[in-house]
């Protein structure tokens, strides 16, 4: 049965296409933006309909820019020997937030999950190749999420690195700051072991 009318129940059902978005929540969403003053409505379709317009992948690295090559890519100032590979766009804002790397990223989109039916050449990784091809790159840091998807990604495009003898590393994961050994598992703890490093 409905409870509202067609157009709010269309929306509803619009914010319910976003992950992690339940009813409840998609129906608070739907509810917000009716209450918006007009220009404000409109406002956020024309942000929603020009962001999709507007941004597309960049040529080198592949992720989300409105120009050509991206504001990374398109610096003179970074490291372009050194690429950072990531599953997703998200991940190059978490780095960069670090601000301790200063190379460039390569954007995935995706992990190798076959249960998914996601395959090597569903995500980006051919372009990556061609990348790496050109002689430039001395080292790629695999940056996928230390997940069974992730893990197998890295491998996967490692043993395709191989051949062209370059560098290729795995970030560290281990026991975050403020963590207690007694409540991390094992995987994380066998991270943190390889991980380690010298001390200063």
């Amino acid at each position: 049965m409905r409870f509202f009318t067609a157009p709010v129940e269309n929306l509803i059902e619009q914010f319910q296409k976003l992950p992690g978005v339940g009813r409840k929540t998609a129906q608070r969403l739907a509810f917000f933006i009716l209450s918006l003053p007009e220009a404000e409505a409109e406002g956020f379709a024309n942000a929603v309909i020009n962001a999709k317009k507007l941004v597309k992948f960049c040529s080198e690295c592949q992720n989300l820019t409105d120009t050509e090559l991206c504001s990374i890519c398109a610096d003179n100032a970074r490291d372009k020997t050194t690429v950072c590979v990531v599953s997703d766009p998200k991940d190059v804002a978490a780095i960069e937030k670090t601000r301790e790397y200063n190379g460039l990223y390569h954007v995935l989109h995706g992990c190798i999950s076959p249960m998914n039916g996601i395959g090597p050449d569903d995500v980006r990784i051919k372009e990556l190749l061609t990348r790496v091809a050109k002689g430039e790159i001395k080292e790629v840091i695999m940056a996928t999420n230390p997940d069974t998807e992730g893990e197998a990604t890295a491998m996967y495009i490692s043993r395709l690195l191989k051949p062209f003898g370059i560098s290729t590393t795995r970030l560290a994961y281990g026991i975050p700051v403020g963590g207690h050994l007694e409540f991390a598992d094992e995987m994380t703890l066998t991270r943190a072991i390889e991980g380690r490093r010298l001390m200063d």
